[in-house]
Parts: C-alpha cells; sequence; structure tokens
C-alpha cells in the first residue's frame, strides 16, 4: 500500500472513531434530555468540539438523533438475526428475550456501546423522520415474523398479529426507564420473568377474561379540560418542547390569547397535564379497588378501563418517555410520582398470586410489563387503524393477560 494509500486509511479511521464517539455521547443525552431538549453544543462539549467541528459530521442535531435512531434500530435488528433459526416461535420470544437484556447489561457495564431509548421517536421531525420510521417498521415486520408468524399463528388475523407486536416491542424499549432498579448482574434473570408473563400470561387456576369493561369514572371537567388533552396529546407525539403553545392553540381551534386565558404559562400546563394523569391513574386503581373481587379481577378491570381510556375522547394519559424532556422544575417530582403509581399495580398482583387467581410470577416486574401495556396502549391505532376504544382492551390487554400465544 502507497503512503497516500495509507494516510487516507488512517484519515477514514479516525473519522470513524470520532463519529462513533459523538453518537455515544448523543445518546447519553438524549436519553436524559430528550431530542428536542438536547443541543448540538451539548455534544459537542462531551466529545471536546466546538459546534462547528461537529457539524463537520452532522450538519444539524436531528441528522445525529435520526443516526442514533439508526444505529439502534440496527442493533436490535442484529438481536433478532441471533434467534432467527430458534425452532418455533415461543423460543424465538425468549431467545430474544435473554439476548436482549444481556445487550441491556452489557450496555450498562460499558461493555457494549450505548443504545438510544426508543420511545421518543415521533419527537423526531421531517425528513429525518422518514428513513427513521421506514426502519422502524421493518424491525416491526421483523419482530412480527420472529414472534407471531402466520405460518405458525394461523388463527390470528393480521390486527390481532400487529397488536401483539406492538406489545412485545413496547415491553421491550420500555425496559430501559426501569431496569436501572436491578443489578446488572441480575438483568438475565429479569429478563426470563418478563418472557414468562409475555409467554404464558397472567392467569391462574379458573381465572378467565372477561370482555365486559367497567364504567367508567367521571371525569373532573373543567374550562381548561380541553387544553389538557390537546396538551397531553401534543407532549406524546412531539415531546415537551414540540407541544408549543401555537401546536396547541391550533388543536384547539383558538387563539393564543385564548390560551392565555385560561392558562398562565407552557410549563403551568404541562404540570397540571401530569396532574391529571396521575389523578386518572388513581381515580381508576381505586375503583378497582371499591369493585373488589379476587386480585385478577382486580388487575384486570383497571387494566380494561386504562387501556379504553387511551384511545377514548378523554384519553390519552401522558406517556412515560415524556418526562424525560420536562424542564427543570419538574424532572424530580414527576417522574417519582409516575413511578410510585404505576408500581401501585404490584398489590393486586401480588394479592391474584396469594389467592391463587394469577399464577406465580414476580409481582414488581409483572406491574411494569403491566405498565407497559397501559402505556403504550395510546399509539395502539398506529398498528391498528380503526380499533374502537371499548374494543382495545380485548386486543390489546387480553393477550398479556392470557399470554400472546393464547387464540383470540
Amino acid at each position: 500500500m502507497t503512503k497516500i494509500g495509507t494516510d487516507a486509511g488512517r484519515r477514514t479511521k479516525r473519522y470513524a472513531r470520532k463519529r462513533e464517539a459523538i453518537l455515544d455521547a448523543a445518546v447519553g443525552h438524549f436519553n436524559t434530555r430528550g431530542i428536542r431538549a438536547t443541543a448540538l453544543t451539548d455534544v459537542a462539549a462531551s466529545v471536546g468540539l466546538v459546534t462547528n467541528s461537529i457539524t463537520y459530521y452532522y450538519r444539524r442535531k436531528e441528522d445525529l438523533a435520526a443516526a442514533c435512531y439508526l444505529r439502534t434500530l440496527d442493533w436490535h435488528g442484529a438481536l433478532l438475526d441471533r434467534i432467527a433459526d430458534l425452532p418455533g416461535a415461543e423460543a424465538r420470544l425468549r431467545g430474544f428475550l435473554d439476548v436482549y437484556f444481556a445487550a441491556l447489561a452489557a450496555n450498562e457495564s460499558g461493555e457494549e456501546r450505548p443504545q438510544l431509548r426508543l420511545t421518543d421517536l415521533l419527537a423526531l421531525p421531517s425528513p429525518q423522520s422518514e428513513a427513521v420510521f421506514a426502519a422502524y417498521n421493518d424491525l416491526f415486520r421483523r419482530a412480527r415474523a420472529a414472534f407471531l408468524p402466520e405460518a405458525e399463528r394461523l388463527d390470528l388475523d393480521r390486527t390481532a398479529r400487529n397488536a401483539r407486536t406492538h406489545l412485545v416491542l413496547s415491553v421491550v424499549h420500555t425496559a430501559p426507564a426501569w431496569i436501572d432498579r436491578y443489578d446488572p448482574a441480575d438483568y438475565g434473570r429479569v429478563g426470563r420473568r418478563v418472557a414468562e408473563i409475555l409467554a404464558g400470561g397472567l392467569a391462574g387456576g379458573e381465572s378467565r377474561w372477561t370482555a365486559r369493561v367497567p364504567p367508567p369514572v367521571p371525569a373532573r371537567a373543567g374550562p381548561t379540560e380541553p387544553f389538557l388533552r390537546a396538551a397531553t396529546a401534543l407532549i406524546n407525539a412531539e415531546g415537551y418542547r414540540g407541544a408549543s403553545v401555537e401546536k396547541i392553540s391550533a388543536r384547539l381551534s383558538v387563539t393564543k390569547g385564548s390560551f392565555y386565558h385560561h392558562n398562565d404559562n407552557k410549563d403551568d400546563l404541562v404540570a397540571n397535564c401530569f396532574r391529571r394523569t396521575f389523578d386518572i391513574l388513581r381515580r381508576e386503581q381505586d375503583a378497582a379497588e371499591v369493585r373488589g373481587g379476587d386480585g385478577w379481577e382486580r388487575l384486570s378491570s383497571c387494566a380494561r378501563a386504562l387501556v379504553r381510556h387511551q384511545l377514548s375522547e378523554s384519553g390519552p394519559l401522558l406517556r412515560c418517555a415524556a418526562v424525560g424532556a420536562l424542564p427543570d422544575s419538574l424532572r424530580t417530582e414527576v417522574p417519582l410520582t409516575l413511578r410510585r403509581l404505576w408500581e401501585r399495580l404490584a398489590f393486586p398482583i401480588g394479592d391474584g398470586v396469594a389467592d391463587g387467581s394469577i399464577r406465580p410470577v414476580d409481582p414488581s416486574i409483572a406491574a411494569q410489563v403491566v405498565s407497559s401495556m397501559i402505556d403504550s396502549a395510546c399509539d395502539l391505532d398506529r398498528w391498528c387503524p380503526g380499533v374502537r376504544a371499548e374494543g382495545a382492551g380485548d386486543l390489546f390487554a387480553k393477550p398479556l393477560f392470557l399470554g400472546i400465544f393464547a387464540p383470540p
């Protein structure tokens, strides 16, 4: 090789190493602050560059975010490659969760590169979003073919297969938000327990799923309620910074003056959106306790009610991913309260294990899996167009309670 060729090769390697270092740093910022709240200057400072230098690699922050997403989607695809030859859908599901949670442990220990959480995917604007969404759709199709192949699941139509694939991927994508309460050495054990819940469901003894949805808890309506619903939907779709006063007002066909007549400022409105979500979670959980029954009955009725709410006119709830881009004034209280409310689901699960209505599972991990399902129900219509609020529980919650391989 000539000296010119050797020098070019070295420059190429240096460029690749620096680009990977930039992606690693960006992943850390995006996971902590969200895409819209992160600036190129933040990433540049993490790798010892000035902003002008980082634009040599990525011209815009959105280009950098898209590159992080595409790298993470490739990483998921590589994990699917590793289990592709396992015999049977259930073996592939369990195998994927094994390698996925092992990879999370390697990420945490620094043995592998960090990966971007996919829960903030909708915050990526056009035109960068097109390539990323196409890559995610490809991942979705590959996951559906691996875990719910049509040849092995002839009793499930396309809508049911899509719903169950969305369920599995939602549980996978939200795991990084709660796995940190465990030691990385135990991630494999956690993954096996998640797999046991997804494959085998929660039903114990004579427990059966009922399609009857409990009556909705009356909403605490007020003059700001339309603003809260509109802001919640926009925050879920575009993050805190994407849900501007202009967009919230336009969604309701009102002026900015009308917005400020009902709301002091955007931060107060966002805080009230979270309080509204907290209130709905508490009231539906409390209502399930009042209705009574064994652990299975209380948990399933609460899940059905919350899934219905997500797709109803009064929905949705704020997604757990929304906490990643909160202003500093809300970053401590809100995630803590949200985590506590979701972990309340462990009480009926533990009671159900004790009374036999729920089969032996880890209540804490099962609560995270059930909350992931409820949380992701707000985008169910993206994969199952035309799904109705009243039927969403049967389509989306039932497969979790009975196992994703249960007949429709």
